[in-house]
């Protein structure tokens, strides 16, 4: 989720051709515009900020030594920028929306952190070869249209040696269900790979082939709301691809629809008794080293 560079539906069309058949070839920049533009309407931060403990985690994981120069990329708001920061690294936040990374600023202006601020495309990253000692996206390039070049770019950047770090929903997660529903009520970006493929290790043994090793594992963010729908309406209201969900359905009976099949997911997942939510959602936590 942070800044995820996602598109309104980020399911896998190819998933229902039939057999023989072959897939269409994606238009990635028309869907990377789109997805700018559901990135940057709503405000992901009132959402992104609630999940800083997933990129302290992610850092610990990582073992960051203060010095170490550390770029996040598709930073969002920057909760993974925070915490290296927190941990005396030499930060440099990337995201192409440059709202969020005014969201970020603001944060550390308020830490007193002194973080490097950058917008930038996880799949052109404007940085030279083996820059970083580690490289974060928690949420983030796991939504990026061509996921080859954006992995591609990452162990670009990245040190021999060097470290990347990457929280990535898995298919069976909440947000995994969630963006598969809505798949089922807008059609996909034909071409276009599923981000959830970023939290299976079948993908990443693909994307970071190269690397020199892959260690996964799989950890759980419980989201904490009033009740069900609060949280629905918090994601309506500011989550960038549900608000253009809602928006892009023709009437009030198709958005209603929606809704009601948003909330069968929220409620199966729902282990509160008490009429607030307490919701888990797998995902897997990441840890690629470079050649």
């Amino acid at each position: 989720m942070p800044s995820p560079q996602s598109s309104v539906h980020p399911s896998s069309s190819s998933a229902s051709m039939p057999p023989g058949s072959v897939a269409p070839m994606a238009d990635l920049a028309a869907v990377k515009a789109r997805q700018q533009g559901a990135w940057s309407s709503g405000d992901y931060a009132v959402i992104g900020t609630t999940l800083q403990i997933v990129g302290e985690n992610l850092c610990e994981a990582l073992d960051l030594h203060a010095g170490s120069r550390v770029l996040d990329v598709a930073a969002g708001n920057g909760n993974a920028t925070l915490a290296a920061a927190r941990r005396w690294c030499d930060v440099t936040s990337t995201d192409y929306v440059p709202a969020l990374l005014e969201k970020a600023k603001a944060r550390a202006k308020a830490e007193g952190l002194d973080i490097a601020f950058q917008t930038a495309d996880a799949e052109a990253l404007p940085f030279a070869d083996n820059s970083f000692d580690a490289v974060l996206s928690t949420f983030g390039v796991m939504f990026t249209p061509d996921q080859g070049k954006a992995a591609t770019e990452i162990l670009r950047v990245v040190k021999p040696g060097g470290r990347i770090g990457l929280a990535n929903w898995t298919p069976e997660s909440v947000i995994g269900q969630l963006f598969a529903t809505l798949g089922r009520h807008l059609p996909p970006p034909a071409g276009v790979k599923s981000p959830a493929l970023w939290g299976t290790r079948a993908r990443l043994s693909e994307l970071f082939e190269d690397a020199a090793a892959i260690e996964t594992t799989n950890r759980s963010y419980t989201f904490r709301y009033r009740s069900p729908a609060h949280w629905l309406d918090i994601f309506r209201t500011w989550y960038g691809p549900v608000h253009k969900a809602f928006a892009s359905l023709p009437d009030d009976a198709a958005r209603a629809a929606l809704e009601r099949d948003i909330l069968a997911v929220i409620n199966r997942s729902n282990r509160a008794e008490d009429g607030t939510l307490v919701m888990p959602s797998d995902y897997l936590e990441v840890i690629v080293t470079a050649r």
